[in-house]
This record gives structure tokens, C-alpha cells and sequence, in this order.
């Protein structure tokens, strides 16, 4: 029987930063999160791939804000980057109820800076 290998998570600056000033309202934010990524860790795929960002494998994956009791649909969204088979980095997270949807443009932002370039 072959193991699963883990998977690494790393944090983009922003996304750690988006999440401190969510915290801020939100208190249960971490909670929430703590699933997804051990999913991810895991191996899983989750959410719906982005199209219009070149070649990179950038998925949406939405959460339940537990501190909002309306579900999914107006919980987080979390983006994040599936960078080889064995890593992945959170790239940001939003609010549904805060934010509609990001941007292309706000996304090759994110990529940008999480490369240095």
C-alpha cells in the first residue's frame, strides 16, 4: 500500500494579511480555515480552477463563516496556487459579503508579489 505523500501549505503575504484584518471581525475565522487546509494537505483539490491567469493552476474554494450563519454563499473565498503535486500557497482570502470577486487584474497582483518580480 503507497503512503499519500503530504502536501505543504505556504502563506502568501497577503493572504496572511487578509486574514489578521478579517480576525479583526470574524473570530472564528481560523477554525474555519483549519479544515480546508488539512484537506489540502491531504491531497485534495478543492474548489473550481480560475480561468484567465496564463498557465497557473490558482483555484477558488469557498468557506462557511461560521460567525455569519448564512452558509457558503456568503462565507470566505480562499485562492490559492497549486504549485507542484506536493505544494500549494494560499494566495488570498476574501469575504463574499464583503467583496463580490477578485479581479484579474488584483490576482497577477498577488502573483507578482508572492514571486518578486
Amino acid at each position: 500500500m503507497t503512503k499519500k505523500k503530504q502536501i505543504s501549505i505556504e502563506f502568501a503575504d497577503e493572504f496572511q494579511k487578509r486574514v489578521r484584518k478579517l480576525f479583526k471581525k470574524y473570530r472564528s475565522i481560523k477554525q474555519d480555515l483549519t479544515p480546508i487546509i488539512q484537506q489540502l494537505q491531504n491531497g485534495e483539490t478543492l474548489g473550481d480552477r480560475l480561468s484567465g491567469v496564463d498557465n497557473n493552476a490558482i483555484y477558488k474554494v469557498r468557506v462557511k463563516n461560521s460567525d455569519i450563519k448564512k452558509g457558503k454563499s456568503a462565507g470566505y473565498r480562499v485562492l490559492y496556487l497549486l504549485k507542484k503535486e506536493t505544494k500549494i500557497i494560499l494566495l488570498t482570502i476574501y469575504s463574499k459579503s464583503e467583496q463580490a470577486n477578485i479581479s484579474t487584474k488584483e490576482l497577477l497582483s498577488i502573483l507578482q508579489d508572492f514571486y518578486g518580480e
